[in-house]
């Protein structure tokens, strides 16, 4: 056994406490554990929440192809007219769809 229940009870009752990455590693430090370990073993017991990735301007991230899907809805078109667009960079997508979504 990896893990005492009173070590699994520390592990639950911290994570819940503040649960990000940083209370990961000092238990980690804490238990003489790897950090894969302590995520695991609190994935195990169904409390861990693994981080969503925010983009550098804190926004959810938006494939290219799915800003070329919004304009081809946006003009009442079918993607496949738009083939290639998903090329363009997505500053210029973000540019046009913004453009767009202000003539509806």
């Amino acid at each position: 056994m990896n893990y005492t229940e009173d070590q699994t009870k520390h592990i639950i009752e911290a994570y819940q406490r503040n649960p990000n990455r940083d209370t990961v590693e000092m238990l980690a430090d804490e238990l003489q554990k790897s950090v894969k370990s302590i995520i695991g073993k609190l994935s195990r017991e169904g409390v861990y929440r693994r981080e969503i990735y925010k983009t550098k301007s804190g926004e959810l991230p938006v494939t290219k192809v799915e800003i070329v899907s919004n304009i081809a809805d946006s003009l009442g078109l079918e993607v496949e007219n738009l083939f290639g667009l998903e090329k363009t960079p997505k500053a210029t997508l973000k540019t046009l769809e913004d453009a767009i979504g202000g003539l509806e």
